[in-house]
């Protein structure tokens, strides 16, 4: 990866998109320190440290994992592309389930795809506005960290300072995005999860300095390793073998070369475990509305708690069905089989047509299930052993964390190496 940088940094252009990336993520994390008005920023770090710290972690700690710990001081950015994600996610079920949209985006072209862009857009704005009010109701009644003027004007603008802050982070994904390196709102969410790193090195320090260095070092060899199967899972592909026939024009005869179709065992990445976490927390968002001596706030919070049993089953059910929605958007076995018979390609020991798709859709369903349960496993393990030992509750998001942003440096490390080959490529000439 770091010689990919380097002779990435050699190529003037994509030296200015990296330039043009890091400046982007230099305002974001600029922006994650401006406060909000009418808030006591102290004493809500200080109410935020003692949520977790009973809660050890919670949905606190989860949503000031994806906001690069602007939640909990309060910034402009603590929303973060929570919105947008969930945004996302009811556009993209939209688009399937209602026809309209779905020939919009598949035979729109460029325009529909601007257009259900478009309605993503103002349907961020939408959730925002709910999710600063939810944020705003957990300062006020939950933490009491607000300013004490108590008038309709402080909640606007409380309010419309989270919502700008969201679409504001919106804006400098799509920038990165179309003229940086990357998957703009995914190196975004990549930048906050890095931007933690001084509070682990200082929890670690402070393993260290308690004599609990034997945690720490299987903490550190966990990680390790976690990174290594990511890595392994991330490139690891089934390949089906491809035969294509003979055929002679004019005097030459073409074809007769094996080949084979690659299936990636982890084809979607990190978003399912992005779009489930965001569904997941649904109730604990609800829960922020409420008071938090309320009955109610209270049961979500302990059924739908990040520790809870049901929110460990809902958490790996979500990223094993995100699994499959996003297999089933980006590979279709009918088309791949059509395009394998006009071309004379045809898998051994299957006839071209229908039963060539069907054997391509059994083995890429067997390739999803093993990347989601390999996901999900990543993902809650850290849960899981966190409610055996008060000592990890502080790492229950680790692997999520992990496999983000491996993921995301994997994806970004492609998209360098793919521009490389397009700018070195020497075609037929020589």
């Amino acid at each position: 990866m770091i010689q990919t940088l380097r002779n990435a940094w050699r190529i003037p252009e994509i030296r200015k998109k990296l330039l043009f990336t890091l400046f982007i993520l230099f305002v974001y994390r600029f922006g994650a320190a401006i406060p909000v008005p009418f808030l006591d920023t102290p004493a809500l770090a200080k109410a935020f440290d003692d949520a977790t710290a009973s809660s050890g972690g919670g949905i606190f700690g989860l949503f000031n994992m994806m906001s690069g710990n602007a939640f909990k001081h309060g910034t402009i950015f603590a929303l973060s592309i929570q919105p947008y994600i969930n945004a996302s996610i009811i556009m993209q079920l939209l688009t399937v389930g209602i026809p309209a949209l779905e020939r919009l985006q598949k035979e729109g072209g460029e325009a529909g795809r601007k257009k259900i862009a478009s309605i993503t857009r103002y349907a961020t704005v939408g959730l925002g506005i709910i999710q600063g009010f939810a944020f705003y109701m957990m300062l006020k009644n939950q933490f009491g960290v607000m300013m004490g003027y108590n008038s309709w004007l402080e909640a606007i603008v409380v309010i419309a300072t989270f919502t700008a802050g969201t679409a504001f982070i919106m804006w400098l994904g799509e920038q990165i995005t179309e003229f940086g390196i990357g998957n703009g709102i995914s190196i975004i969410l990549f930048a906050s999860i890095v931007s933690r790193a001084p509070d682990m090195i200082s929890g670690a320090r402070n393993m260290i300095t308690t004599g609990k260095w034997w945690l720490l070092a299987i903490i550190v060899g966990a990680f390790l390793a976690i990174v290594a199967l990511v890595v392994f899972i991330n490139n690891a592909e089934r390949r089906i073998p491809v035969q294509y026939a003979k055929r002679v024009v004019g005097r030459k005869m073409y074809g007769g070369q094996s080949t084979h179709l690659p299936l990636k065992v982890n084809m979607s990445g990190v978003m399912p475990i992005i779009f489930a976490q965001a569904i997941a927390s649904f109730p604990a968002t609800i829960a922020m509305f409420l008071n938090s001596n309320s009955g109610f706030a209270k049961f979500l919070n302990t059924y739908f708690g990040t520790s809870s049993v049901i929110y460990i089953v809902v958490y790996f059910g979500l990223i094993i069905a995100f699994a499959y929605f996003y297999q089933s958007i980006q590979f279709n076995p009918v088309e791949i089989s059509n395009n394998l018979k006009q071309n004379g390609g045809f898998v051994p020991g299957f006839r071209p047509g229908r039963p060539t798709s069907d054997f391509i859709r059994k083995v890429l369903n067997k390739v999803t299930l093993f990347g989601a349960l390999f996901l999900g496993f990543i993902a809650i393990l850290p849960i899981i052993m966190s409610n055996f030992s008060s000592s990890l509750a502080g790492f229950a998001l680790g692997g999520t964390s992990i496999l983000i942003v491996v993921g995301v440096a994997l994806e970004t490390t492609k998209q360098l190496e793919s521009q490389m080959m397009m700018r070195h490529y020497k075609g037929f000439l020589e």
